[in-house]
């Protein structure tokens, strides 16, 4: 079953869930405050191999912000 990342508006908490695909989208109430102003968030991926990010989302310097990026080792 695949992991999905929330976001509670209410109050502002990112959490968790396992979940079958089919209820991605489905309401799901917050761990924290228990309202179901919620809404799916896009999950970031990396997988990390003898060579460097060998597998990700997100992880591009090109698309990074930061200084230094954790993902690939590198600095702007």
């Amino acid at each position: 079953m695949p992991l999905y990342e929330y976001f509670c508006q209410r109050c502002q908490t990112r959490f968790d869930a396992l979940r079958p695909m089919s209820s991605a989208d489905a309401p799901i109430l917050c761990p924290r405050c228990g309202s179901g102003e919620t809404r799916r968030l896009i999950s970031l991926f990396s997988a990390i191999g003898s060579e460097g990010v060998i597998a990700g989302a997100g992880v591009s310097c090109a698309s990074c912000a930061a200084t230094s990026c954790a993902g690939c080792g590198s600095r702007k």
